[in-house]
């Protein structure tokens, strides 16, 4: 990704283009149609890049995130400061990531003063993170950044990870300079033989170690051109990395625990079993709200937590439920890309959405198992959120070939 970037001239190096003459107005006379589907159709080609070949994501990852919190975030080219608009998208992402990663962790620092502070633990509760995004609001941003503070403190909480998760460092960076109080290269080694991906968002100006700290850690670099643009680039980690093809399969210990019975849906006579108990994540809390009858118990040693997925802290056992599984299972064998066509003359309508070809839709997508014919819309919903055929899972032959 790195070197085929490098390689690109900058715009203003490149030679004199009539951009206007590929403008075109809809049959409205208006232009945000067709900004919308070179838009949609740019996002389908990146998917299709991103599907090529025999990819193979990983199901559990491991991800720090780095807020810069220097001065420079107080700067308004982001409504209504930098921080903010960061804090604001970042809390979109983190639903998102636990929606599409449900039994993966997240943790959050910032960078500020030359120093590095952790806000969160790696964790998988997705409340804390996105009050702890919330108190951030009030942060008074001041000073200078530490890209080798962040990543070393990042690196020490992801060295110790599991070989068969993914460990990542997402880092949003808002400042052209960093105050380090060391060599980065000897950070950068470090990350690369702990297997740590970085990936980097500039909110500035390209800086050149960022890009090093990339393409060195197998990450992504980009810069943002806007808010809209910022929000694609931070959304698009939510997506988990290619698995590299060293990695050996590995069998990981999971519990399925089961609600408690509860009384009120006559599931339990016994009061033994609604008892009110403290569950483990919040057995520090002060409040005694928190005590109640219900809850999930640990198959192994029987402590209580109030939601999953968790990793239990009296036996180390990661508890999960079969729909957090399911969620998850899409990533191991991803969607191939459909097939670009000119419209087909047998074909009226989108099947997903029956939505009505017109003569002004020249290219449709095609299913190459099941031979169904869909929109660019319902490509997009498909690759991005659905992750399945739609065509292919009422179709009682193909749904087999594919269980099979």
């Amino acid at each position: 990704m790195a070197d085929e970037d490098e390689t690109k001239e900058y715009r203003w190096e490149s030679g004199y283009e009539k951009t206007w003459e590929a403008i075109k107005e809809d049959d409205d006379g208006l232009l945000e149609s067709n900004v919308a589907d070179l838009v949609a159709r740019a996002k389908r080609k990146r998917a299709a890049l991103k599907a090529t070949g025999a990819i193979q994501l990983g199901m559990m990852r491991h991800l720090f995130v780095v807020v810069d919190a220097s001065a420079c975030m107080f700067l308004q080219d982001l409504k209504p400061t930098r921080f903010l608009c960061v804090l604001k998208l970042l809390e979109v992402f983190v639903h998102e990531f636990f929606d599409l990663n449900p039994i993966s962790q997240l943790g959050i620092l910032t960078t500020k003063m030359k120093r590095s502070e952790q806000i969160t633990v790696l964790a998988g509760n997705q409340k804390k993170h996105i009050e702890a995004l919330q108190q951030l609001k009030d942060l008074s941003c001041e000073g200078e950044p530490s890209l080798q503070n962040s990543l070393e403190r990042a690196m020490n909480g992801l060295k110790n990870m599991p070989a068969h998760s993914s460990r990542e460092i997402l880092v949003l960076f808002g400042s052209l300079t960093t105050c380090d109080p060391g060599d980065i290269q000897k950070t950068i080694k470090a990350l690369k033989d702990n297997n740590i991906r970085v990936s980097i968002i500039g909110l500035a100006a390209e800086v050149r170690i960022c890009r090093e700290i990339a393409k060195k850690t197998g990450g992504t670099y980009n810069v943002l051109i806007d808010d809209h643009h910022l929000k694609e680039l931070i959304l698009s980690q939510v997506q988990p990395p290619a698995v590299a093809g060293s990695i050996e399969a590995s069998l990981v210990k999971m519990g399925f625990p089961g609600g408690t019975p509860s009384v009120n849906d006559g599931t339990s006579d016994s009061s033994a079993d609604h008892a009110p108990a403290y569950c483990l994540c919040h057995i520090d809390s002060e409040t005694s709200s928190l005590m109640g009858p219900n809850g999930y118990n640990c198959p192994q040693c029987g402590s209580r937590y109030c939601e999953l997925p968790v990793e239990c802290k009296q036996c180390g056992l990661t508890l999960v439920s079969a729909p957090h599984l399911a969620r998850s299972y899409h990533h191991l064998f991803p969607i191939k890309p459909f097939i670009e066509r000119a419209q087909v003359p047998d074909t009226t309508h989108c099947f997903t959405c029956a939505k009505l070809f017109v003569e002004a839709e020249t290219n449709v997508y095609e299913c190459e198992n099941c031979h169904q014919i869909v929109c660019l819309d319902c490509d997009l919903f498909i690759r991005e959120t659905l992750h399945t055929c739609p065509g292919c899972a009422s179709d009682p032959v193909t749904a087999q070939m594919k269980t099979n």
